[in-house]
């Protein structure tokens, strides 16, 4: 591809570079979470959220546990300004929740800063100005003391309104676009900001370190986080915070490895929502967390009612296969995966006090809020026996013989194919209704009447076949077995019975029980037939009946 020439590599490993943090293998608790929806990812919409439409996502938040939300950028519009003091002003900050507000350097916007938030229980105000290379030669066009000098001016001002100003405040500072910031300068800058602030432990500050661009591999992230956590003054009361961006598809991934390399604290969206390719998704953040055995400390219970809202009020759509929020991202068309999750189910419910290995399933759809029925076994033409035969069990309690379902699932698979569509279970229901239960079309069976007799059983057959209606007697080691014998003496001897098994059924619209009729024909071709009724005798006879249809139809 031509003009990969005119890139270079815009970011800066640490004059030490030691990984520590490689050594580790997991995340073992949650970080601070900060959403920053209703002001990074708001700010990113085409149409920014209303008042309202604020209100309604940051008591969502709140629902879902968020103890750190930023509310806007209150300099910005008369809408920050308004939303940031009906909170404060209608009491909806609840006591263990700060909200936060973003400011830059400069003093006019600092002091409307504070006016925004006076009164405030609770609040961080997020001060930043950018620090990298770029930005400081092509848009600034300051020099490096120039820069930390615009970042000590806001720590100041911070501090005068900070005490001049009723609630209770903290401090954040964002060398922004740390990531294409020499790390040397970054800890020097964001070390004269705390040189301002002085943290103790009563009165801690947060060093965010955004990756407002990202231009490298993760673990090179990691090791500028490691850096700074290692030699920041004060580090014991500073709270280290990550805030990714996603434009190389790494946000994740750096919030993972920037979490071992010491990070204490995430700022991101829901579902990845923010400015270009987004934000850190928090929701695979935490659930990746979930997914290895650490309580995320969210709430992400009822997936769809959180999509739902967040939907409707961003204009926004969350991608079919975004990671666990995404309509698609449990489903399984493909056969083998089916059979896999079927069969990993199955051993489950055989198994319940066993963690959760299901095949295919990293985590429990259910504990999102999710069904198995609806949103894991879908069936298309790339579906297989198992998938198919599992929607008819969970959902309609049918317990189709082997290769009976093998036979089904070519009828469905070939249904589906020719509509180049998906089959919902219902569909699947109706087709093998359609095409196995009760089938009378050509021979019918009214009526059987059943003697006891030594050494087996006479059945008299009501048989109408042909327009002709006729009672025929046959003797056999069964009930099933004389009636079967009887209809050969009215059709002739065109079939062998192979198989029959037989259930009760669990879910039902008045029957009670299922039976499943295999016979091969003279040629060795093997037809199926299902009886339901609320006499078990009864449904084997209707099974026997529908697959003799089946071969009947077929000649």
């Amino acid at each position: 591809m031509e003009g990969y020439q005119k890139y270079t590599r815009q970011y800066y490993m640490p004059p030490r570079v030691t990984m520590d943090w490689a050594r580790k293998s997991y995340i073992d608790k949650a970080p601070i979470w900060c959403s920053v929806d209703l002001r990074d990812g708001n700010q990113a919409l085409v149409v920014p959220m209303s008042l309202e439409e604020k209100l309604e996502f940051y008591k969502e938040l709140i629902r879902v546990g968020f103890k750190e939300i930023e509310v806007g950028f209150p300099a910005a519009s008369d809408t920050e300004y308004e939303f940031c003091r009906r909170l404060i002003e209608d009491d909806l900050i609840p006591d263990d929740v700060t909200i936060q507000v973003l400011t830059q350097s400069r003093e006019h916007i600092i002091k409307k800063t504070f006016e925004a938030v006076r009164g405030c229980k609770n609040a961080i105000v997020h001060l930043y100005n950018s620090t990298s290379v770029a930005q400081r030669t092509q848009v600034f066009k300051r020099s490096r003391q120039e820069i930390i000098d615009i970042a000590v001016f806001g720590a100041r001002l911070c501090k005068e309104y900070r005490d001049k100003t009723p609630g209770n405040f903290r401090f954040e500072y964002s060398p922004e676009s740390f990531t294409g910031t020499e790390p040397e300068f970054a800890l020097e800058i964001c070390n004269a900001v705390n040189e301002v602030w002085k943290p103790t432990e009563n009165d801690k500050v947060i060093i965010n370190l955004p990756v407002t661009v990202s231009h490298s591999m993760p673990h090179v992230y990691a090791s500028q986080i490691e850096y700074m956590s290692k030699n920041l003054l004060y580090r014991e009361n500073v709270v280290l915070s990550l805030h990714p961006h996603n434009d190389r598809g790494c946000a994740i991934a750096d919030s993972e490895l920037g979490l071992l390399a010491g990070a204490d604290r995430i700022e991101g969206t829901l579902f990845g929502n923010g400015e270009r390719t987004g934000n850190v998704d928090i929701v695979t953040l935490a659930l990746n967390m979930y997914s290895q055995g650490v309580d995320p400390e969210l709430d992400f219970s009822d997936m769809p009612r959180l999509i739902e809202m967040y939907e409707r009020v961003t204009g926004m759509k969350v991608y079919e296969r975004q990671p666990y929020s995404g309509r698609l991202v449990f489903a399984a068309f493909s056969g083998s995966h089916q059979d896999a999750i079927a069969k990993g189910m199955k051993w489950r419910t055989d198994h319940p006090e066993e963690p959760w290995t299901v095949p295919y399933l990293p985590i429990d759809p259910t504990d999102l809020g999710r069904e198995y029925e609806a949103d894991v076994i879908r069936i298309n033409s790339q579906s297989g026996k198992g998938g198919i035969g599992y929607i008819l069990e969970t959902q309609y309690s049918l317990v189709l013989p082997p290769k009976m379902r093998e036979a089904f699932g070519y009828l469905v698979k070939g249904i589906s194919d020719r509509e180049h569509r998906e089959l919902m279970p219902e569909e699947v229901y109706r087709i093998f209704r359609e095409n196995y239960v009760n089938l009378s079309s050509v021979l019918k069976v009214p009526e059987t009447h059943y003697v006891q007799e030594k050494g087996g059983i006479t059945a008299n057959v009501t048989v109408i076949y042909g327009g002709k209606e006729q009672v025929v007697s046959a003797f056999g080691n069964g009930r099933l077995d004389a009636v079967s014998n009887a209809l050969k003496k009215v059709i002739g001897d065109v079939y062998f019975l192979e198989s029959y098994t037989e259930h009760a059924l669990e879910v039902t619209s008045g029957a009670n029980a299922a039976s499943y009729v295999g016979l091969k024909d003279r040629s060795g071709r093997m037809e199926w037939g299902t009886g339901i009724a609320s006499d078990i005798i009864v449904s084997s006879v209707n099974a026997l009946v529908s697959a003799v249809n089946r071969i009947l139809n077929s000649n």
